[in-house]
């Protein structure tokens, strides 16, 4: 499950952090009080900014124009499949990171998440702890799963 450091070009550094120095985030999720809560928790993290907030695939498309170092997404926007979600988020801004948000603590989609692109994978029972640590993970080009799924994904690998 090892992954490759991804190296930033200079031209890529503007994406990464603003120019406070903080990790630029969007948060993607169609549930409005699931986006209050998660930005309550990443505003209160010096080191990451949210730039902007999608709430379905259409706006999504619009605001991962901004070039966030990382995309939090739930990729089960609105009726998208979530490996397309995925995929076209990828497709749209390769040099961000994506950190998936799911209520599934299904290793099997986690895998499948992962296989797909995504740089980390976190349970949204557990995101007020675990995601600012996924970000600033996937931020440096690292790979980060909640370690309930990692350790259910070991197991299978053995």
């Amino acid at each position: 499950m090892a992954r490759s450091l991804r190296l930033v070009s200079e031209s890529d550094r503007d994406g990464v952090h603003s120019e406070n120095g903080r990790i630029r985030v969007v948060l993607a999720d169609d549930h409005s009080a699931v986006r209050r809560s998660l930005r309550q928790v990443l505003d209160s993290e010096e080191s990451i900014e949210v730039i902007a907030e999608a709430h379905d695939l259409d706006s999504l498309m619009r605001v991962i124009a901004a070039r966030p170092a990382v995309l939090a997404l739930d990729p089960s926007l609105l009726g998208t499949p979530r490996l397309e979600t995925l995929q076209r988020a990828h497709t749209q801004a390769p040099n961000t990171e994506i950190v998936v948000l799911s209520m599934t603590d299904d290793p099997n989609l986690a895998q499948q998440t992962l296989d797909a692109g995504a740089t980390g994978f976190v349970l949204k029972d557990m995101a007020a702890e675990e995601l600012p640590i996924a970000i600033r993970s996937a931020a440096a080009g690292e790979r980060y799963v909640s370690p309930r799924i990692a350790d259910r994904l070991s197991a299978a690998d053995r």
